[in-house]
């Protein structure tokens, strides 16, 4: 795990393939190794849905050891949303409540910054807010969708959208892992 530290990482893979399993251990790691107080965690996934999603904090309670931002809801517009409307309203409820976790942290960094499902802010958000992230970050971790799963988004191009701007992220990291 030491090999993460001082780089910028994206896990990508489709749902349920392992990504915030592997995010969940490089935390333990962390911790093990004395980084507590140097972490902050911005988690954005929804909570558990027909086995899709889930916090870190459904997965450990490690979370309690480091400065964890987490919303009450995040909505799962491709899972919640049952019409075009409805997939765009969750996405930019999502957008605008996780604007401030954003500004938390770069208001007060630390050295490294785990975020899991960095796509759901993508279905909505400004890539250049991820990227103000990525750079203030000394270690960058972030769990992101890719796969097929999800994709019917009832023509919503939300898909399509967080497809671009992940592209866009992956040039600006330095390693790739993929599940």
């Amino acid at each position: 795990m030491e090999e993460y530290l001082r780089r910028k990482t994206l896990l990508i893979g489709d749902v349920g393939s392992g990504k915030t399993i592997f995010l969940v251990e490089f935390l333990k790691f962390l911790i093990e190794n004395s980084y507590s107080d140097d972490v902050t965690i911005i988690d954005i996934a929804p909570s558990r849905i027909h086995g899709v999603g889930g916090s870190i904090r459904e997965y450990t309670e490690h979370v309690l050891m480091v400065r964890y931002l987490r919303l009450e809801r995040v909505w799962a517009p491709r899972l919640m949303g049952k019409t075009k409307e409805e997939v765009l309203k969750y996405a930019e409820e999502n957008r605008s409540s996780i604007e401030p976790l954003i500004d938390t942290y770069l208001s007060n960094p630390t050295r490294i910054l785990l975020v899991n499902d960095l796509t759901i802010y993508l279905h909505a958000g400004d890539v250049n807010r991820i990227m103000d992230l990525i750079n203030m970050a000394e270690t960058f971790m972030a769990t992101a969708y890719e796969g097929e799963k999800l994709k019917d988004d009832k023509n919503s191009g939300i898909t399509e959208r967080e497809r671009k701007l992940l592209n866009i992220l992956k040039e600006k990291v330095d390693i790739i892992k993929r599940f």
